[in-house]
């Protein structure tokens, strides 16, 4: 198999002149509103924006940057197929305005803006920050009863356009089982709330890029995308950043489209892609290699696994494992400027003839 990945510097709002091709998954965080680190950006949408936060109009503000990306939701509506699934990585804000402190729920506003576009909303995902602050308490302290709670989690929204996808010919439900996860990891993947993810590095060094991203981690990506899509599939990011989406896309065996409208995140996003087929291998490795240790628990346990999986040669808890296949990409190659094709091999060294153990 080939993928294909395209980065292209435009402005998102041009989401459906930019898309040629039916998008099967969306995986984006937007910036978020009424963060001070994004404020440059919506001022830039709509001047009208930093006339109410000059005014300290906190709630006006709010509303108008959310506004702002309502167009994107009801674009991203129009570019996925029927079934298609859209995940919005998105943190509420916290802001003093006229001196009074008060969260902005961005995850409540875009879902009802993400409903209004046509989706249907499914079980969300809440994501725990890690974090090294010693201090984790905001306001007065130990002093009652002006203290806030700190927010160490985010949200991911998971939308859906239409009914379920369907999976209709043969080959469609032969790739689909090739696209299988492992029984243990759907376990902890469909969890609701995810642990351990660690946070991206934030500051940016270009001398003409903006000072932070908004990256998401790389394994919260790569999740998402084996989820809710299959090999072959194309995946989409409309505020690409840095290229998360991206790498998550390479690694999984889907093809990718990310778009942000600043030039110097494609050349972050470029140099990340041509340097990570070996990142890539040794992170395919390393989930294999939790697939046996799980296998060797549960045999040490008493609890043979009944199922086989040929393309690795390793014991698996179900019959949907069975064909599931783990490639890595073996050569990147840039075919014109952020455009790329990835080819795959096998992972053969993890093919271990084991069945004698069960």
């Amino acid at each position: 198999m080939q993928t294909f990945h395209r980065f292209i510097a435009e402005d998102s709002r041009n989401l459906i002149n930019l898309v040629e091709k039916p998008v099967a998954l969306i995986v984006t965080s937007p910036p978020y509103p009424m963060v001070e680190m994004w404020d440059e950006v919506f001022f830039a949408l709509n001047p009208e924006i930093k006339k109410a936060l000059s005014l300290e109009q906190g709630n006006r503000a709010f509303e108008l940057m959310h506004r702002e990306l309502d167009k994107i939701w009801v674009d991203s509506f129009q570019t996925l197929e029927e079934g298609g699934i859209a995940c919005i990585n998105i943190g509420d804000a916290s802001r003093t305005v006229k001196n009074q402190f008060q969260l902005f729920p961005n995850h409540a506003r875009i879902l009802q803006g993400c409903l209004e576009a046509g989706f249907s909303c499914l079980p969300a995902i809440i994501w725990r920050k890690e974090t090294n602050a010693p201090n984790k308490f905001m306001g007065s302290g130990m002093l009652p009863p002006g203290a806030y709670v700190t927010l160490e989690h985010e949200y991911i929204l998971v939308l859906r356009k239409g009914n379920k996808r369907e999976f209709k010919t043969p080959a469609a439900r032969k790739n689909r089982r090739k696209s299988a996860l492992f029984w243990e990891e759907r376990n902890t993947w469909f969890s609701d709330i995810w642990f351990g993810l660690k946070g991206t590095r934030q500051k940016l060094t270009g001398k003409n890029s903006r000072k932070r991203s908004g990256a998401f981690p790389f394994e919260l990506a790569y999740r998402l995308v084996n989820m809710f899509s299959v090999k072959g599939d194309l995946v989409l990011d409309p505020f690409a950043g840095t290229g998360t989406l991206m790498l998550a896309a390479i690694a999984s065996e889907r093809n990718s489209l990310s778009i942000d409208i600043e030039g110097d995140m494609q050349k972050i996003a470029r140099e990340k892609v041509l340097h990570f087929s070996p990142e890539a291998r040794k992170y395919l490795e390393t989930r294999l290699d939790k697939h046996l240790n799980f296998v060797r628990e549960r045999e040490n346990e008493g609890k043979p696994l009944k199922h086989f999986n040929e393309p690795h040669g390793f014991p698996v808890v179900t019959k949907q494992e069975t064909d599931l296949q783990i490639n890595s990409p073996s050569q990147i190659e840039e075919k014109n400027s952020n455009f790329f094709s990835v080819s795959y091999n096998p992972i053969n060294r993890n093919k271990i003839r084991i069945r004698s153990l069960f």
